[in-house]
């Protein structure tokens, strides 16, 4: 009993152990992503949904007048 007892604190002190590396290399910017920006303007554009687009006749009419 006394060996489940000893291989349950080495194993949180593992899990704390990798826990600490992977916050360190969270902050440490390990995970930024530097790739995609750089490639980005190579992806077509989404297609922009018009609102309504007699509002766009609507506004041109009130500027004219």
């Amino acid at each position: 009993m006394s060996v489940i007892y000893l291989l349950i604190t080495i194993s949180i002190i593992v899990a704390v152990v990798f826990l600490i590396a992977f916050i360190k290399a969270v902050k440490s910017g390990q995970y930024d992503d530097d790739y995609t920006p750089s490639v980005r303007m190579l992806f077509d554009d989404e297609v922009v949904k018009k609102e309504n687009p007699n509002k766009l006749i609507q506004t041109e009419k009130q500027k004219s007048i």
